[in-house]
C-alpha cells in the first residue's frame, strides 16, 4: 500500500467519522450521548422542582404558606431513601399531578406505607430557578399533610370538578 493511498483512506475515514458525528449531533439538537444523560450538561439553567418531606408534630395545622428559606420549614427532614421511598418517584408524583383526585391523594399516602402510621409528614414541592442576576431562587410550597388516616391537601391545589373530594 502506498503512502498516498494510506493518506486518502485515512482522510476518508476521518471525514466519514466527522460526517456521522455531525449528523448525530444535528438531529439531537446539539446533545450527543455522553452529555445528554447528565442533567448538568443537558438541562443546565432550566427551572427545576423536587419534593421535600418533613416530619412534623401530629398537632400541626399548616398555614400552607410558601417559604423561601429552608430554616423556615417546620419539623425535621425525613430521609426518604433510608425508608425505602424513591425521592425521584415522589418528586415526579408531586410535580406531575395536575389534578389531585381522591385516587392520586390516596396514592401519595400509600407511598409512605407503614411510616405514615408512625409519623405525620408535610410534603412540599421545592421549585428552583435562576434569575437574571445569576442567583438561584428557591421556594418551598406545602402540598400535603400526610397522616395515618388521611391526607390534607393545600387548598390552592387543583381538585376534580365533578365534586369528588373524599378518598375511595
Amino acid at each position: 500500500m502506498s503512502a498516498s493511498s494510506a493518506r486518502k483512506r485515512a482522510r476518508r475515514t476521518l471525514l466519514g467519522t466527522l460526517l456521522v458525528y455531525g449528523l448525530l449531533v444535528a438531529t439531537h439538537l446539539g446533545e450527543f450521548w455522553p452529555f445528554s444523560i447528565y442533567p448538568m450538561f443537558s438541562q443546565g439553567g432550566n427551572d427545576w422542582s423536587r419534593a421535600v418531606v418533613r416530619t412534623v408534630p401530629d398537632t400541626l395545622s399548616p398555614d400552607w404558606q410558601t417559604a423561601t428559606e429552608a430554616e423556615q420549614l417546620p419539623g425535621t427532614g425525613f430521609p426518604l431513601t433510608k425508608h425505602g421511598i424513591d425521592p425521584i418517584d415522589l418528586s415526579n408524583y408531586v410535580s406531575k399531578t395536575e389534578t389531585w383526585t381522591p385516587a392520586r391523594t390516596n396514592g401519595l399516602r400509600t407511598m409512605f406505607g407503614a411510616e405514615a402510621e408512625q409519623h405525620t409528614f408535610l410534603v412540599m414541592r421545592v421549585n428552583g430557578a435562576i434569575t437574571q442576576q445569576d442567583s438561584v431562587v428557591v421556594e418551598y410550597v406545602p402540598y400535603a399533610l400526610v397522616r395515618n388516616d388521611d391526607v390534607a391537601l393545600n387548598p390552592s391545589l387543583p381538585r376534580p370538578t365533578d365534586g369528588t373530594t373524599t378518598l375511595p
